[in-house]
């Protein structure tokens, strides 16, 4: 019974690092979130191009993974490029997914930086230089992801490869919500 009692307590110990919070991302310009769909905006498009080069990156015990994955970019000097894969694993993690179906849209930020954690993928865009970065992590309990955060802190080591985009694709709109 004592044992029982003492694992339940360390659970409800880790569970109550987590942390969460609800934020409005209302559009830059408000009125956009109001704004009927654009019929001259097609429903989906393509684009073509070609990597100029490959970049791996390696992330160490310690680091804070999205402030030294946004150091790497500028360093590399990669304006755009899409995130290829990545691995590693995690000391706490702070990401956020959306948490409603209307606009203005709503994400809810879940933070534990006590929980350690596989990286077990990665995907998303450098969009003009800026990182939109989707994780999924495992722990023996459940696998669960959304968008990268600060605050996400290496353990092992953490890998990621980046298709860097030659200059002629145009990818700025493909995270505008407004773009619709």
């Amino acid at each position: 019974m004592k044992r029982l009692f003492l694992i339940g307590s360390i659970t409800a110990l880790l569970a109550a690092q987590q942390t969460r919070r609800e934020e409005v991302s209302p559009s830059p310009n408000p009125a956009d979130d109001r704004k009927a769909v654009d019929p001259k905006v097609p429903d989906a498009y393509a684009m073509s191009g070609h990597f100029e080069r490959v970049v791996v990156l390696r992330f160490k015990f310690g680091a804070d993974l999205l402030a030294e994955f946004e150091k790497m970019v500028k360093q590399e000097k990669i304006r755009n490029a899409v995130i290829l894969s990545a691995m590693g694993s995690v000391r706490g993690y702070q990401v956020h997914q959306v948490s409603n179906r209307d606009f203005p849209s709503k994400n809810m930020f879940v933070k534990n930086p006590t929980a350690p954690a596989d990286l077990i993928g990665m995907n998303g865009f450098v969009i003009d230089g800026r990182i939109h970065a989707h994780v999924t992590l495992a722990n023996p309990d459940r696998a669960f992801g959304g968008h990268l955060e600060p605050g996400t802190s290496v353990f092992t080591f953490v890998v990621v490869a980046l298709g860097v985009l030659d200059p002629s694709v145009d990818i700025s709109r493909v995270d505008d919500k407004t773009y619709r």
